[in-house]
């Protein structure tokens, strides 16, 4: 009986939190669609896909724009790191300021140097709690200097990897703490995330109710976008040594990114994403496979050329400089075949 008794307990509270959350998000995302994105920077996933996926209904070359939170969850190994590093670089290489907050405490330089992202006592740090993410991220905001800039874009990467004071000190039986204080910190800080991109990476864990993500029900709630990816595929890479023989290689991943959701153009659309260890998210690669699938053809073409290997077709593109051509080619691609969905009925009339 006792039992029974603490398990509805649970269950009481469990609704009764989600009830709080959701109430409090309705409210967030209320004040979020009247941000205007015309004077909104625009931030690259380094992945012209993903960025059309993202906002090409409102940005001609899509993005996620800096004024939202942004969550991306995944399994291990998915590319939810590679994607976040990419768009601290991108708001970097346009002379933003990043924050990059290390719950899981594996960031090395030698990563970060993949992506040209530059990290030091200012911008990096390793919170262990939910709270301490919030003071951290509320006190790099406060700064004079990053105030002023209008590219601020702080990284948690991960949620999963954070705990409270609660269950540091007492433990917390119920499991509802960390749901509870994230609810409160994205409230009392809508009109600060308002004013910048939090990007955040979670974790996917199986649940009786499916794929759940750690943290409760605020993040999903709270979160403007949401970007499932999850690895479809390994990237193999063959090459000859001088004596002939033949060796194999896998040098990447293929993942799928799907919209979940979004206040920031039409959900559920999908991207594929390529990345290649020790380079990142190889645009050219997805651009070049993307148009191939799209025509129909056989061959990757680009420039009058085509290529029967994708090796070969990457190669002619970078030592030709036809990346931006490419990449323009792919925009116009993805607006045809969106144009095609688009809904042309009149406005509705309110009686």
């Amino acid at each position: 009986m006792a039992l029974n008794r603490k398990k509805k307990e649970a269950e009481d509270l469990a609704s009764q939190v989600e009830e709080e959350i959701e109430e409090d998000a309705k409210s967030f995302l209320k004040e979020k669609k009247e941000v205007n994105w015309n004077d909104t920077p625009i931030l690259s996933t380094h992945s012209t896909l993903l960025d059309l996926a993202i906002s090409g209904g409102r940005v001609y070359e899509g993005g996620i724009p800096c004024s939202i939170l942004c969550e991306i969850h995944g399994p291990a190994g998915s590319g939810k790191t590679a994607v976040l590093s990419e768009v601290g670089a991108d708001a970097q290489e346009k002379d933003g300021v990043i924050m990059y907050e290390d719950p899981e405490s594996r960031l090395d330089q030698e990563y970060a140097r993949i992506y040209n992202i530059e990290l030091n006592k200012k911008n990096y740090y390793q919170p262990e709690t939910v709270s301490e993410v919030f003071n951290k991220v509320i006190e790099w905001y406060n700064d004079e200097e990053n105030k002023k800039n209008k590219i601020k874009v702080a990284l948690t990467d991960s949620l999963a990897a954070l705990t409270t004071e609660m269950e540091l000190d007492t433990g917390d039986k119920m499991g509802m703490r960390r749901a509870k204080e994230f609810s409160a910190g994205f409230r009392k800080n809508a009109r600060m995330i308002s004013n910048m991109l939090w990007l955040c990476s979670n974790q996917e864990r199986e649940s009786d109710n499916g794929i759940v993500t750690p943290g409760g029900k605020a993040i999903p709630y709270y979160a403007s976008l949401r970007i499932r990816i999850r690895q479809v595929k390994k990237i193999d890479s063959d090459k000859k040594l001088s004596s002939g023989v033949k060796v194999s290689k896998v040098i990447g991943i293929e993942s799928e990114c799907h919209i979940t959701k979004s206040t920031v153009d039409d959900p559920y659309r999908k991207a594929p994403i390529y990345i290649v260890f020790g380079y990142g998210v190889d645009d050219i690669r997805g651009n070049l496979q993307y148009l191939k699938d799209m025509k129909k053809e056989t061959s990757y073409k680009i420039g009058g050329k085509s290529f029967l290997g994708m090796d070969q077709a990457i190669n002619f593109v970078e030592e030709n400089d036809k990346a931006e051509d490419l990449r323009q080619e792919t925009i116009t691609m993805w607006h045809e075949v969106e144009e095609l969905f688009k809904f042309n009925k009149e406005r509705k009339r309110r009686r």
